[in-house]
């Protein structure tokens, strides 16, 4: 039966890092780290999809951490839809025409 190996939070941000701040390639940075290239493109896509909220372990937040997760989500929120009324304005202004 094979154990399945466990990283630290750290010792994933500073892979990350090895690729995003030092410009090595995924490929690169995993041969060196003795990880597979998958398990390191997974953890930057995790660390870019989270908004820094990748990897914080047990996965509890704080009340404010809470709100800043929310407050965030309110906001991509709002832009899509800020978005959408522009393109709706631009629309409408041609059909006028």
């Amino acid at each position: 039966m094979t154990t399945r190996k466990t990283y630290s939070k750290e010792f994933k941000l500073d892979a990350i890092a090895l690729v995003v701040e030092q410009k090595y390639s995924k490929a690169e940075a995993a041969r060196n780290l003795g990880l597979s290239p998958q398990i390191l493109g997974r953890w930057l896509k995790e660390a870019e999809d989270d908004d820094g909220h990748a990897f914080r372990g047990n996965g509890t937040l704080t009340p404010e951490q809470a709100e800043i997760r929310r407050l965030k989500e309110q906001v991509k929120r709002l832009e899509m839809e800020r978005e959408i009324l522009k393109k709706a304005t631009v629309f409408f202004a041609k059909e006028r025409k």
